[in-house]
């Protein structure tokens, strides 16, 4: 039988493939975020105990993003070139030997040189988990199957949170051995890419997978063919992360120290309870999607949110409640519908390329954000007997966010013009 007869003669994978591909990719995502945000809640002992400043601290996730600035391009079109299941493997386990050298030394340069080595593994490892969530479900309730995987990635970011209660002697040691436990996490990811390398292997033989054939040469002119509505979810992909990930996973534990007076534990649990909420509600928000549409109005919703919470920060020292709720409701809504609205724009045998360029782009953000939130800060004298001095930094945050709501506002009327995709009016099939 010829590869073409034989092709035909199989059927799509059943949902139960489809769903085991998911999860074994998700745990992967799991393990992923939570060595990202390992620094946050470790932020302030590395202060008090090694010294660092504000400006190094946040350049231990700038270093993260700095290489991606090429990289994750690279990454992405490798994605296109030679697959998604060995290049997540490949990626994962780059990330587990950066998460090590993170933890072995309290010296500021072998540290931020374990961060930039995870960082070339754990970006271009995103890109290629989400080119095979698209591939495995587009037109197949793909804003619910990111919302998922997004859900259970969040769960990572919560636990590493709440790391500091579940796991506090820990962090009663000192820096190290939280950050030891991140590189475990990190290794819960390469098992999770083998478990996903493994079940595809055995679907493309049992299965019709529907995937396009890897592209046969890199074609860098591709990178500027892409249209209006992929750059303007570009744009907000940008300008959103660039405050969220600088924000929450950075800075904004010591923030509650200083500002609010939190003990870390609680200050930890406050912050997690955004990505808690992420849990739950992103696939939710994901399955709304696929079943109205909106995608763009639901975007500029999320970034005015967003950008609501910084004044309340700065001109408010009550509760912190309102401004949580109102970062969860936005970190799980736009994510949930920003990621899959690009394969509805984009060539299937692309997408590495469109995520890669994508995520280029927002490295771009989160490295010059992460770096400039930290010079505000120490030029302020932003501290427990400063809290104002963080003031510079939460506007910023308020003009990034801005302008995410400009580029979701762009989007939608973009498409629901003539020259739309649909964004608006598509609805997934069962």
């Amino acid at each position: 039988m010829t590869t073409e007869a034989r092709t035909a003669a199989l059927h799509p994978p059943t949902p139960v493939w489809r769903w085991g591909v998911l999860v074994a990719v998700s745990v992967a995502m799991f393990g992923n975020y939570y060595a990202y945000d390992a620094v946050g809640p470790v932020a302030d002992s590395l202060q008090r105990l090694l010294g660092f400043s504000d400006t190094q601290i946040g350049t231990l996730n700038a270093i993260y993003s700095l290489p991606n600035i090429i990289m994750v391009l690279v990454g992405g079109v490798l994605v296109d070139r030679f697959g998604t299941r060995r290049s997540t493997l490949a990626f994962a386990l780059v990330c587990v030997v950066g998460a090590l050298v993170t933890a072995l030394s309290p010296r500021f340069p072998v540290m931020a040189a374990g961060r930039l080595i995870f960082g070339l593994g754990a970006e271009s490892m995103i890109v290629a988990i989400t080119v095979a969530i698209g591939q495995w479900f587009v037109g197949r309730q793909l804003g619910f199957a990111f919302g998922v995987n997004l859900s259970i990635a969040r769960a990572g970011s919560y636990s590493a949170d709440m790391s500091t209660t579940w796991f506090k002697p820990l962090y009663d040691l000192g820096w190290q051995p939280p950050l030891m436990l991140a590189a475990g996490f990190a290794g819960i990811s390469v098992a999770a890419c083998v478990a996903y390398l493994l079940l595809e292997q055995r679907a493309s033989r049992r299965f019709d997978l529907g995937q396009p054939a890897p592209a046969d040469r890199i074609v860098w002119s591709d990178l500027w063919r892409f249209d209006l509505s992929y750059w303007y979810i570009v744009g907000l992909c940008v300008t959103f992360y660039s405050v969220i990930f600088p924000f929450r996973s950075t800075f904004a534990i010591k923030y509650f120290q200083h500002a609010h007076g939190l003990s870390l534990q609680d200050a930890g649990s406050m912050n997690a309870y955004v990505f808690l909420a992420a849990i739950f509600a992103t696939p939710a928000f994901g399955l709304m999607v696929d079943r109205i549409g909106r995608r763009a109005a639901f975007m500029a919703l999320g970034s005015l949110l967003l950008a609501l919470v910084f004044p309340i920060l700065v001109y408010s020292r009550a509760s912190l409640w309102p401004s949580t709720v109102m970062i969860g409701i936005a970190f799980s809504l736009v994510p949930a519908v920003l990621w899959p609205a690009v394969p509805y724009l984009v060539a299937a045998n692309r997408l590495g390329t469109a995520y890669g360029l994508m995520t280029m782009l927002q490295n771009v953000g989160l490295t010059t954000v992460n770096l400039l939130a930290g010079a505000l800060n120490d030029m302020n004298g932003a501290g427990p007997d400063n809290p104002s001095g963080y003031g510079p930094m939460l506007w910023l945050f308020f003009a990034l966010s801005l302008f995410g709501f400009l580029f979701a506002a762009a989007l939608r009327a973009h498409e629901i013009g003539p020259r739309g995709h649909g964004l608006e009016s598509i609805r997934a099939a069962p």
